[in-house]
């Protein structure tokens, strides 16, 4: 395979834990969570022949993830969806082709977009500093860094659904964090 050549038989295996981490800190339900990661590979399969390559496979469909997050709250109206969408696009017929068209080239930024990234980057490290050690620590090795379950509950003993129930505290903080502060 080359470098920008996707490959969405193994999306769901490779990346969907990934994808549904950094969902579910966003979203804080379960079921939407899975709906916006669904609604993704479709999304990606639609759009693969936009891919350039110049990002990995994960950071192509987390881009197109971002969008799928910030339409999911445009639909609802919420305050939060409000203040995570502050870019502006013809709300017409053409919304769905607006997001394969923006998803098309990852890198293509405002500095807007930059701006806020940099701000919730920010906020989600300073929400991190909030959280007990042991909870921000495990939080920080699965969900940032991407370490395996089994790697993580070897290096604090710990059982897998332990690692699960830590998780979905820090998860829960997070989320009430980011709610007070970014939103």
């Amino acid at each position: 395979m080359s470098v920008n050549q996707l490959d969405p038989n193994v999306w769901v295996d490779k990346y969907s834990d990934y994808l549904y981490n950094y969902t579910i800190v966003r979203v804080n339900d379960h079921e939407v969570a899975q709906d916006l990661i669904s609604e993704t590979f479709l999304a990606g399969l639609k759009s693969k022949n936009n891919f350039k390559g110049e990002a990995t496979e994960r950071t192509w469909l987390i881009s197109i993830l971002k969008r799928k997050i910030i339409d999911h709250y445009r639909k609802i109206n919420s305050n939060k969806g409000k203040a995570e969408v502050r870019m502006s696009y013809s709300d017409d017929e053409s919304e769905g082709d607006w997001l394969e068209e923006r998803v098309s080239d990852p890198f293509d930024k405002t500095a807007e977009d930059t701006m806020e990234n940099e701000e919730l980057g920010m906020a989600i490290f300073s929400c991190l500093d909030n959280l007990p050690e042991k909870q921000a620590s495990i939080f920080r090795k699965k969900t940032i860094d991407g370490i395996d379950t089994e790697s993580i509950c070897n290096e604090y003993d710990i059982t897998p659904s332990n690692l699960w129930v830590i998780i979905h505290r820090a998860r829960k903080g997070m989320a009430d964090c980011l709610e007070k502060s970014w939103f």
